[in-house]
């Protein structure tokens, strides 16, 4: 398995953390991103510690959801408290890098969301720093704007730069733009962590994501210029939707994986 290849653990949440890990080492997958409701208790987080430890799997990254109770405008918690817990998390575990969720705008425009989120976050950024944590913001499908208020790469760079954080690329969520490569050659310099899957035309879900190669995103164009443009960091497979479902999401994981890393080797990386 190419070595850059990462697991994203959304795909299988049916499985507690320390299963999931177990599963990637099975199939030779050597970084997981994990999700930190789960690592919140103690046993899951305890299982991932567990198997860092034993230098079977590395955690990639973290993924979280930010200011969601209920949105941005409105969150009646402490954002960065919770934040914060994740990041020593993530420093205990040798992840480098947290992505976010923002949070829904509300009533908010989008710059007023933008805002709301890079205050509620300041206050997380140099404890992040100290910890050696990058902090990064995805953009993602327009069909979670109830949860997220970045939908196209420029957005999701503009509130990167906003936040003064970095940014995770996932390229379900902006394959279709146009100038992609010069969007990229852009975003790249501020990413750490490019997530990948396909899609079918005419799935209209949400989630609908597929198996690298099972639809029309031209993967081996697109990272061969995410290589080109000097992307060194992981490539992540986050799978779910029917599509996953329906094969089967172990199954389709470990097709996905070593398609993946078919096509990284072919491509040189």
């Amino acid at each position: 398995m190419h070595p850059r290849v990462s697991l994203h653990q959304v795909a299988m949440m049916d499985r507690e953390t320390g299963p999931f890990l177990d599963f990637c080492c099975d199939i030779g997958v050597q970084h997981a991103t994990l999700v930190s409701p789960r690592l919140m208790q103690a046993s899951e987080l305890r299982a991932a510690r567990e198997a860092v430890q034993h230098g079977t799997i590395r955690v990639g990254c973290i993924n979280h959801p930010f200011a969601l109770k209920p949105d941005l405008e409105r969150h009646t918690e402490n954002a960065a408290d919770g934040l914060i817990k994740v990041i020593d998390m993530a420093a205990e575990l040798g992840a480098p890098s947290i992505y976010l969720i923002t949070g829904g705008r509300g009533a908010l425009s989008w710059e007023q969301a933008a805002e709301r989120f890079a205050d509620l976050l300041a206050p997380c950024r140099e404890h992040a720093a100290k910890q050696g944590v990058a902090l990064l913001v995805e953009n993602a499908s327009p069909l979670t704007v109830d949860i997220h208020i970045a939908h196209t790469l420029p957005d999701a760079l503009r509130l990167a730069r906003l936040a003064q954080i970095g940014l995770c690329v996932d390229l379900h969520a902006c394959w279709f733009e146009a100038d992609l490569r010069e969007k990229l050659a852009e975003a790249l310099p501020l990413t750490g962590l490019l997530q990948v899957s396909d899609h079918v035309p005419g799935d209209r879900t949400t989630p609908c994501r597929a198996v690298p190669g099972d639809g029309a995103v031209p993967l081996e164009a697109i990272l061969r210029d995410v290589l080109d443009l000097g992307y060194t960091g992981l490539f992540d497979l986050e799978l779910l939707g029917p599509r996953i479902e329906a094969e089967g999401p172990a199954k389709a994981c470990a097709r996905a994986a070593n398609t993946l890393s078919d096509l990284l080797t072919k491509l040189g990386a």
